[in-house]
């Protein structure tokens, strides 16, 4: 029998936590298999960032073989906690945010559900100046003279910022022409890449010849440590909000092996394109060039260029829509479900992508994966350590579906608050954030998300345990 069957209508929806965009799903909507899993991690996984995330751990140092088996390590690590979290999303149909009130009450998990948001306005901002960087590079092949304009950067990333505010005023709909094309779109760019790589290198062994720069295991362990943490962080946001996808999958299984086939298969195959490019950019340029907009601006061939740009600003588009406006746009949501609707939310997150200076988190590799994966890593990792003991260990995968939407009820706790939840947060993130403090501690931020993780999923247990 539907869970949902066992919900009262009438109850939960005169309740203030209660709006249509966070209600449980209904039997009509669980039609997603497991096609429809795989072809989510598909197009998420095969954009611009992942190119990005690759290369930059060529330029820190990695040659191509340490980069793919980190790449793909990072992936399947990150496959566990997303699985853990997609359960209950399967299973009662439910968003993140509604689940989230489960473990931290029905007000405590807005703490959990806006930290999740920030960091999807962070990643909103990062795709958006992608795509205006494109835009930028685009007019300057057609037109010479705006590479002496000033702030022609900052004037794109405008553009498409507008053009991103204008499809979720509109509504998403008007983008789904382009859900089925983004990632065959990229596909195509980065096999142009491939295929210039090769001939101006001069074949597959010069492509793959840059040595590691690491002269003994323990200086390359320096950088596989947060590199790999980096790339668990990578989808560190998605893993807590995958709820907000399994909750319209048919069963258990199907979400399951969609998600288990498709993602550390998908990230890996197109992380290889960033990795063996970029390791030819440093045998023709002598330095490697981790982003591939700067990198098609070096094309001598004005066709091949405007061509690819344009393909990257509109998967841009549909990425930074569809990854990250969805989830934060139902977080903000879940702030004040009577104002906050979705398209609201929406809006949120596109004046929070400015606020969070994109330039700055992208202007080198070391800001891009030790300060932006690794510093929210250290918040995201204890979020996933406490929802995954609350439903697995505490719960045993049972809710009560109907109190996730009442006030008063067996998720009420103190004033709407479970403060053990918040407290076991606090710990975990502090404990990895410790590491930026003391340099005899470094470890603790270099793996964030896993200090942070088992931190709070301990002392989470610890404190529930005494009830």
């Amino acid at each position: 029998m539907n869970v949902n069957q066992t919900v009262q209508p009438s109850r939960i929806e005169s309740s203030s936590l209660y709006n249509p965009d966070l209600a449980p799903a209904s039997k009509e909507r669980r039609h997603w298999g497991t096609y429809n899993f795989a072809a989510l991690w598909v197009s998420m996984s095969v954009n611009i960032l992942t190119y990005m995330l690759a290369a930059s751990l060529i330029q820190g140092g990695m040659n191509w073989r340490q980069a793919v088996a980190t790449i793909f390590l990072g992936n399947v690590i990150v496959l566990v906690p997303m699985l853990l979290n997609s359960h209950p999303g399967a299973k009662y149909g439910i968003p993140f945010p509604v689940l989230a009130r489960a473990s931290f009450g029905v007000f405590g998990a807005n703490i959990a559900a806006v930290l999740r948001a920030l960091v999807a306005c962070g990643w909103f901002g990062i795709q958006t100046w992608i795509g205006g960087e494109a835009i930028s590079t685009l007019f300057a092949i057609l037109v010479p003279a705006w590479k002496s304009f000033p702030h022609g950067d900052g004037a794109c990333f405008i553009i498409f910022w507008l053009i991103n505010l204008a499809v979720v005023l509109k509504g998403i709909e008007y983008i789904r022409i382009l859900q089925g094309i983004s990632a065959p779109i990229l596909l195509g760019v980065g096999l142009l890449l491939l295929v210039w790589a090769y001939t101006t290198a001069g074949g597959v062994g010069p492509m793959l010849s840059v040595p590691s720069r690491f002269t003994s295991f323990p200086d390359f362990l320096k950088f596989l440590i947060p590199a790999l943490n980096g790339t668990v962080g990578f989808w560190a946001t998605v893993s807590l909000n995958i709820p907000d996808f399994t909750r319209f999958a048919r069963n258990q299984r199907e979400q399951v092996i969609g998600q288990a086939l498709a993602l550390p298969t998908t990230m890996t195959l197109y992380a290889f394109v960033g990795i063996v490019v970029t390791s030819a950019t440093v045998v023709i340029y002598g330095t490697a060039i981790w982003d591939p907009v700067q990198l098609l601006s070096r094309f001598h061939s004005p066709v091949a260029v405007v061509i690819s740009l344009v393909a990257i600003v509109l998967a841009t588009l549909n990425v930074n829509i569809g990854a990250n406006v969805v989830s934060p746009a139902n977080d903000f949501s879940n702030l004040w479900p009577r104002r906050i609707s979705f398209r609201t939310g929406g809006i949120i997150t596109c004046f929070m992508g400015i606020a969070l200076m994109p330039w700055k988190l992208l202007s080198n590799y070391r800001t891009f994966i030790l300060g932006w994966l690794g510093g929210y890593a250290a918040f995201l990792g204890p979020v996933a350590g406490i929802l995954i003991c609350d439903y697995f260990v505490i719960r045993r995968r049972e809710l009560v579906l109907e109190d996730l939407y009442l006030r008063y009820g067996a998720y009420e706790y103190s004033r709407g608050f479970n403060w053990r939840a918040v407290i076991a947060l606090v710990l975990g993130a502090g404990t990895a954030l410790a590491g930026l403090i003391v340099d005899s501690v470094r470890a603790l931020y270099d793996y964030s998300w896993f200090v942070g993780f088992a931190v709070s999923f301990v002392a989470y247990y610890a404190m529930m345990s005494r009830e």
